[in-house]
């Protein structure tokens, strides 16, 4: 497993070994022993969650203000750009983004820690996402920063307006949003 830093320190890419010839491949998704020793980090996952979503979809930017959930998310049909933010407002990095694309391809997994929101836009004709939380889903502390937000300025890789909730809709801007200390 390669593990890589991004601009956002605790954002990590991982990259698992994958093994494969021409009847197919094999790789280890999730190994709490080795993601331990090459992240440093004693994490307990607790739920596991599948979402699908077509091509222009943005899902995000999601949160629980209580509850925080920090997750480790992959693709396993299709590809997303997939996106943390750090709403920390103690941090050095607070209010700065990291992108990376996810996809069945490159079999990367992304590890997003609590106190970032994360959201992520298909960029396939459909993709099937997956993700790995460390506290529950927990609706009544789920916050939504807007997608769109000009003070985080995400550059999503889409042309024209994507397909977004109408939970996703009415996030709010960073500067009224309830965010981490």
């Amino acid at each position: 497993m390669k593990i890589t830093s991004t601009r956002l320190p605790e954002v990590l890419i991982i990259e698992p070994r994958v093994f494969g010839d021409s009847r197919g491949f094999f790789f280890e998704s999730y190994n709490r022993q080795a993601f331990s020793q090459v992240t440093g980090l004693e994490v307990d996952f607790v739920q596991d969650n599948h979402s699908r979503s077509v091509q222009g979809v943005l899902r995000g930017l999601h949160y629980q203000i209580r509850q925080p959930q920090g997750k480790l998310v992959r693709v396993v049909k299709g590809a997303v750009f997939d996106v943390a933010v750090d709403i920390r407002k103690s941090s050095p990095t607070f209010g700065q983004w990291v992108g990376v694309t996810l996809s069945e391809d490159n079999c990367r997994q992304l590890y997003v820690p609590p106190g970032f929101a994360h959201g992520f836009v298909v960029i396939s004709d459909s993709a099937d996402f997956l993700y790995k939380t460390t506290d529950y889903y927990a609706p009544e502390h789920e916050r939504c920063i807007a997608w769109n937000d000009v003070t985080i300025g995400i550059e999503w890789p889409i042309d024209g307006e994507p397909v977004v909730s109408a939970k996703d809709k009415a996030g709010l801007p960073l500067s009224q949003a309830e965010l981490f200390a």
